[in-house]
């Protein structure tokens, strides 16, 4: 494939790819079929493994392993550690008390950090460092600089995700090889360094152009990004690719259950919004009952992150048991209407061709 610029050559020649393509590494909904099949396409495909433990990680990891040689790439959390406030816990619980028991069900008694910060987290640098994936990410924010500095010295290329100039002048300041422009139009959890700062909100282009033109590092873009011709315009704006998650989402190696893939495959996929009331911090989602129910939450009633998603994905289960639709955590970009229920393989091929045919206008 040819580009308009070098950094992309330069780009995927670190990472050890073809294509200026990355699947993006959506925790609970990657797995490593789809990973596989992405890199198998000559893309970067990605596990995230911020709801892991360090266990858990290591087998996906090996599980990936086992279906592809060619290089991929595992995502971390990098969130602040959350502060527990068991009166503000309870008073939330409180709120979702009558949704509960429109299921018949209690909410939990009390709730938990359920996901470890990479920050905090020794055990997941270690196997990291002894399993040594081809490619890290980080979202949420960066590590120590000594947890950077080990794992560029195991060889790994690191990635980071910068929703500002400042996160992404960060990024470079401290090592990181290549940041992910992440603009306000994507799916899933904003990627910013401190969820309670005001978010400028700024789009996939206009973040893009800004950091292409500042930063000495190649710049990925993401946020809104469905098909060939968008990746071709990342790129001529200077990207060094593109990274795509919503537009997986809907390959049969997804691990989207039905009720995701006809909401992302139905008229609903048009309407997203941006709530905090999901987990504690800022998440784009398709709109829905679930989402409805955190759209006049003072954000100060809201617990801190991963805490508060300890409540929502408890009401998810209850209204699953009842079998009661609208209550999925629904997470995808606002170019959701754009997806395509194609295997990861032909979604990929697909891609590449759009991108040469849009790239030869």
């Amino acid at each position: 494939m040819t580009t308009t610029t070098t950094l992309p050559i330069r780009l995927l020649d670190a990472l050890g790819i073809a294509l200026p393509i990355v699947q993006a590494p959506m925790a609970a909904v990657s797995t490593p079929a789809l990973a596989a099949a992405v890199c198998e396409g000559g893309a970067l495909g990605s596990l995230g493994l911020g709801n892991m433990s360090a266990p858990a990680a290591r087998d996906a990891i090996r599980a990936l392993r086992a279906r592809t040689a060619r290089p991929f790439n595992v995502n971390l959390f990098c969130h602040r550690p959350a502060l527990a406030d068991p009166a503000r816990e309870a008073a939330w619980l409180a709120r979702l008390a009558p949704e509960f028991a429109r299921f018949g069900a209690a909410p939990p008694r009390a709730l938990r950090e359920i996901y470890t910060s990479f920050v905090a987290d020794d055990a997941m640098l270690a196997m990291l460092l002894e399993e040594r994936p081809p490619v890290v990410s980080f979202t949420f924010g960066l590590p120590s600089a000594e947890s950077i500095a080990a794992l560029r010295a195991a060889g790994i290329v690191l990635l980071a995700t910068a929703t500002t100039p400042a996160e992404a002048r960060m990024s470079a300041a401290a090592g990181i090889d290549a940041v992910v422009a992440q603009g306000f139009e994507a799916g899933g959890h904003r990627g910013v360094f401190d969820p309670d700062a005001r978010d400028e909100c700024l789009g996939t282009l206009a973040l893009t152009r800004q950091l292409v033109r500042e930063l000495p590092i190649p710049v990925i873009a993401a946020g809104g990004v469905m098909d060939g011709a968008g990746i071709a315009a990342c790129l001529r704006l200077g990207a060094s690719a593109a990274q795509l998650g919503t537009a997986f989402i809907a390959c049969p190696e997804s691990d989207a259950d039905a009720s995701f893939r006809a909401a992302l495959l139905g008229p609903a996929a048009a309407r997203t919004v941006m709530t905090r009331a999901l987990s504690g911090r800022p998440a784009r989602g398709i709109a829905n009952q679930l989402t409805a129910l955190g759209a006049d939450a003072d954000e100060r009633a809201i617990p801190d992150y991963p805490i508060a998603y300890d409540a929502t994905k408890a009401l998810v289960a209850a209204a699953k048991a009842r079998r009661v639709g609208g209550y999925g955590v629904h997470l995808v970009g606002q170019g959701a209407p754009l997806a395509r229920a194609l295997a990861a393989s032909d979604l990929v091929a697909a891609l590449r061709a759009e991108v040469e045919e849009a790239l030869a206008r």
